[in-house]
């Protein structure tokens, strides 16, 4: 059986604590021993205190054992078995991905995954995470004025840019995330295990990442922005459904000014 590096590591520090403990015991019964043979009225209160401090250190470590055995190790047990979970749903999204035909999943402009993949994948993502009771987020993307870009700029330095934002979303995203160019101006990421919080802060840093890339066209440099629209999956709705809340916050977050975080 192997074992994960964080389940390794809680075995060595549970052979430290073994090792600390019997190390102790044997100091308590050196102790004991040397008590019995050097009696000295005087210096026993002091060797009674030691004792007492050696028993509890023991106390305390043997707490420690029990403590790590039926709580922390099950915690890092769990940890690894849903990390496992994302893992074989990664391999089996890719896998389906090489057994169709790649032109039919893939943007042709950016070379991530299309609108037809995200929508199989958002069905797929809610259909397992059902099962293991796990959010699932959705962050969809569209560029701000972009038309103005390729009227000003040309449709050349339109396409740099959509290849420049689709290289910032797979660089600020995990593995397991879904990234696809729905069409147009518009992205969307899938992301699987994180809920409200964490993925306001994913969102944000990716918007940020948006604004700060360096793209000049001639002597000029553009600042392209994002607004963004979030929702949790509330675990009922269809990936439909999902969509079109996800789709509502985007349109919000355009309402208030663009460039920012609708959820």
């Amino acid at each position: 059986m192997r074992f994960h590096k964080s389940e390794s590591a809680f075995f060595v520090f549970i052979a430290v604590i073994l090792a600390a403990g019997l190390v102790i015991f044997h100091a308590y019964d050196v102790l004991s021993d040397s008590t019995d043979a050097l009696y000295q009225p005087e210096r026993m209160a002091g060797f009674a205190y030691l004792a007492k401090l050696l028993f509890a250190t023991g106390v305390l470590l043997a707490t420690a054992l029990v403590f790590g055995v039926f709580f922390i190790f099950p915690l890092i047990r769990t940890q690894v078995k849903e990390e496992g979970k994302l893992r074989a749903m990664t391999v089996s999204l890719s896998a389906r991905s090489e057994t169709l035909e790649h032109a039919a999943l893939t943007d042709g402009l950016t070379g991530m995954q299309n609108r037809r993949y995200f929508d199989d994948a958002l069905k797929e993502y809610l259909d397992e995470f059902r099962r293991i009771d796990k959010p699932v987020g959705l962050m969809i993307f569209d560029l701000d004025h972009f038309k103005q870009v390729n009227d000003t700029h040309g449709h050349d330095v339109g396409d740099e840019v959509l290849r420049a934002v689709a290289g910032c979303l797979k660089d600020m995203t995990r593995y397991h995330d879904v990234v696809a160019r729905l069409g147009g101006e518009e992205f969307a990421v899938v992301a699987p295990n994180m809920d409200h919080d964490l993925l306001v802060k994913l969102a944000e840093r990716i918007r940020k990442g948006i604004a700060a890339m360096p793209i000049l066209s001639g002597n000029v440099r553009l600042k392209i922005t994002a607004s963004v629209g979030l929702a949790v999956w509330d675990r009922k709705e269809s990936a439909e459904d999902f969509f079109r809340r996800a789709d509502k916050q985007l349109y919000e977050a355009k309402r208030q000014g663009r460039n920012r975080v609708s959820a």
